[in-house]
């Protein structure tokens, strides 16, 4: 078995934090953990000198909706396995992690030595999913479609910066501000969103981007 020197636990919730932690060394006893309380903040570790072996992500984080967070960390690091950690335990969720490209599932109600057996399949090279899982059947199985995936899989890290501002409903010159980029710069990125996902207007692009939201799975339930 493989033996990570880093792993990067990105959640805000400290005491599930501190619970994880405790499964992590029972496992890799030498093993080094750093802690991001946000999608940004993620992305400011991932970028700096330290090499992560795994990242820890929940879903549910400040400052993103649905699979924003866990879109936007695979495509900017797209050879670090990303392990999606979520209470959020609805077959169509954990579906669609593994669509957006993650290397398994562990749910938040799991015990300490399923996240550990987990930890170490993950480490193998294996794909982990939650004990029992099957995967979802019926009119409610689809939630996001295949194809808007692997659309949504053509974008760069700074088009999914742009989507992501576009649900918001920001202007493009607000995306400017935010981004530190130029006004034409932003309408380049608009303009290659709507060939990617093959729509004909930022109105059409944000419904589709809507999509990739899990309380509407949820709402469904």
């Amino acid at each position: 078995m493989a033996a990570p020197s880093h792993i990067l636990i990105v959640d805000d919730h400290p005491l599930f934090l501190e619970a994880l932690q405790r499964a992590i060394t029972s496992v890799f006893p030498s093993v080094q953990t750093v802690e991001a309380a946000s999608i940004e903040a993620a992305k400011t570790q991932l970028q700096g000198r330290t090499h992560f072996d795994v990242v820890l992500l929940d879903l549910a984080l400040p400052g993103t909706k649905g699979f924003e967070g866990l879109l936007e960390l695979r495509t900017l690091h797209p050879k670090i396995p990303i392990v999606v950690v979520s209470a959020l335990e609805d077959p169509r969720i954990v579906q669609d992690v593994m669509r957006y490209g993650a290397a398994g599932f562990i749910s938040k109600s799991a015990a300490r030595d399923d996240i550990a057996t987990a930890l170490r399949d993950v480490m193998d090279g294996s794909v982990t999913l939650p004990k029992g899982y099957l995967p979802p059947s019926g009119p409610q199985a689809e939630s996001a479609p295949a194809d808007l995936v692997q659309r949504l899989q053509m974008l760069t890290p700074k088009q999914l910066s742009v989507l992501k501002m576009l649900r918001q409903g920001l202007l493009n010159k607000q995306i400017a501000h935010e981004l530190q980029i130029e006004e034409t710069t932003v309408k380049a990125h608009v303009s290659e969103i709507l060939r990617k996902l093959n729509v004909a207007s930022r109105t059409q692009a944000v419904i589709e981007a809507q999509k990739i939201n899990f309380d509407t799975i949820m709402g469904e339930g």
